[in-house]
């Protein structure tokens, strides 16, 4: 009698336990999926395939937090912008296609987010003054002679600024970032200071654009840069703000 009822307990747990491991592994939330990041290059004064291209692309795609695809060639931006989630502009060429133009004002528009990096803060197209007043909020016509300088971090309760050190050295070109009182507000998350000067010019920005998440970063023109912990960690850090994760 009693081995009857064990076969039958037995055969009834044979029946609910894959039921019960289904609804189990059912439950296990996926994987978040990488970022989808277009990061554009291209230009003069930098080594854009060694610096974005490659170190760039592979510091983001680390640990599986982005993927990203980058090109040199600003006519492809149209067609990518809407698979992406962050447009990644890293380029002083010129974007010259009126409808690239809007398509990027639509992107932001659309609430997708926008990293401007080294040479896209530089006001470097006449034509088009609605990127640095709007997009930008401001921008930079000069920087000092390439060399050592400070970086503080004003904001360290910031989510791009999240483990970055307080202060960090650095061999760059510091740009003289200014805002422009007639465009986007800015947010000052980190400055830069050479040691042999008491100008002090905001490094790491945020762009108050009312629809989408912005952030300007003004370091990264050669190794110096690229390949050091801070910087790497503040990009990874402004892709993943700039998505909204």
């Amino acid at each position: 009698m009693m081995n009857s009822i064990f076969k039958t307990v037995f055969a009834l747990a044979m029946l609910i336990a894959p039921a019960f491991i289904i609804n189990v592994r059912a439950e296990v939330p996926p994987k978040n999926k990488p970022i989808r990041v277009l990061l554009v290059g291209g230009g003069s004064s930098h080594d854009f395939d060694k610096w974005y291209k490659q170190e760039d692309v592979q510091t983001l795609q680390k640990d599986g937090l982005a993927a990203v695809e980058y090109t040199s060639d600003p006519t492809t931006i149209l067609s990518k912008l809407p698979e992406i989630d962050v447009l990644l502009l890293a380029n002083n060429q010129p974007i010259a296609d009126a409808a690239t133009r809007k398509a990027i004002f639509d992107f932001v528009e659309a609430g997708k987010g926008l990293v401007l990096a080294h040479p896209a803060l530089w006001y470097n197209w006449a034509d088009w003054p609605e990127y640095n007043q709007k997009l930008v909020g401001g921008g930079s016509k000069g920087h000092d002679k390439y060399g050592p300088f400070d970086v503080t971090v004003t904001n360290k309760k910031h989510p791009v600024t999240k483990n970055v050190p307080a202060q960090f050295h650095l061999d760059d070109e510091l740009y003289y970032l200014i805002a422009d009182p007639s465009g986007s507000p800015v947010e000052v998350l980190a400055t830069a200071k050479a040691a042999n000067s008491d100008k002090v010019f905001p490094s790491i920005v945020i762009v108050k654009y009312p629809k989408s998440r912005i952030v300007g970063i003004a370091l990264g023109h050669d190794a110096a840069s690229h390949t050091i912990a801070p910087y790497q960690t503040i990009l990874r850090n402004a892709v993943k703000w700039a998505a909204g994760k």
